[in-house]
C-alpha cells in the first residue's frame, strides 16, 4: 500500500520563499518611493519659499514682514496687513506667532508669491511640511544651528533622518554638517550633525541659509 505524502515539497517552498521576498523587496522600494516623494516635495517648498522671498524683496525694495509699507504695497486685502519696522531684519523666533518672522506669510502671499492662508490667525497659517514638520524664516541672528552665515533663514523641523540626508543633497553639497543647508538636532538646534551621524529614524531640524 502507497503511503500518502504530507507536508510541502521542497519545491512548493522554495515558490513560497520567493513570494515573501519579491514581497519584501517591493515593500521596501515602495517604501523608498514614498521617502524620495516626499523628499522632493520638501524641496520644492524651500525652493519656493526662497523665490517668494527674492520675489518680494525685487517688488517692493523691502523684506517680506519686516516692510514697513506693506499694508501700502498690499492694498485691497480683506485682512488687516501687519506692517514691520523696516530695520532691514526679519526679527522674531522661527515658531513665533507673532512678530515680523509670522507676518511674512501674509505679506508674500498677499503680493501672490505664495499660495495659503493671509489671515494670521486662520487655521494652516504657518506651512506645514511633507514631513509633517513646520517652516520658519527669521534673521540668521536668530539661527538656531550655529555656524549659519547670511541674511536670513529657512529652516523646517521633525525631518526624519532618511529624508533630510536626501534633501541636503537636492539643495546643497549632500554634507549635512556644511554649506547652506545645515542639519541639527529637532526642536532645539545647536551644533551640526554630520551626515555619518544622522540616524535614519530620528528626527531633526533643516536650515538653509539665503
Amino acid at each position: 500500500m502507497q503511503r500518502k505524502q504530507s507536508g510541502f515539497t521542497l519545491i512548493e517552498i522554495s515558490i513560497v520563499m520567493a513570494i515573501i521576498s519579491l514581497l519584501i523587496t517591493l515593500t521596501i522600494k515602495g517604501r523608498e518611493l514614498v521617502e524620495s516623494s516626499r523628499a522632493k516635495s520638501i524641496a520644492s517648498d524651500f525652493r519656493g519659499i526662497q523665490t517668494a522671498l527674492y520675489g518680494y524683496q525685487d517688488r517692493f525694495r523691502a523684506l517680506p514682514g519686516d516692510d514697513s509699507n506693506a499694508s501700502a504695497h498690499l492694498k485691497g486685502s480683506p485682512t488687516v496687513i501687519n506692517n514691520g519696522n523696516g530695520n532691514l531684519h526679519i526679527e522674531g523666533q522661527l515658531n513665533a506667532a507673532w512678530g515680523e518672522s509670522y507676518f511674512l506669510w501674509q505679506h508674500i502671499r498677499l503680493a501672490g508669491f505664495l499660495q495659503g492662508a493671509i489671515d494670521p490667525a486662520a487655521t494652516g497659517y504657518v506651512p506645514i511640511s511633507a514631513a509633517g514638520g513646520a517652516f520658519g524664516v527669521t534673521d540668521i541672528s536668530n539661527a538656531p544651528i550655529t555656524g549659519m552665515s547670511g541674511g536670513y533663514i529657512i529652516c523646517s523641523d521633525n525631518i526624519s533622518g532618511r529624508l533630510v540626508k536626501q534633501l541636503d543633497m537636492m539643495l546643497d553639497d549632500g554634507y549635512t554638517a556644511k554649506g547652506a543647508m545645515l542639519v541639527s538636532h529637532a526642536n532645539t538646534g545647536g551644533e551640526p550633525i554630520p551626515s555619518s551621524s544622522i540616524i535614519d529614524n530620528n528626527s531633526y531640524l533643516a536650515c538653509l541659509t539665503s
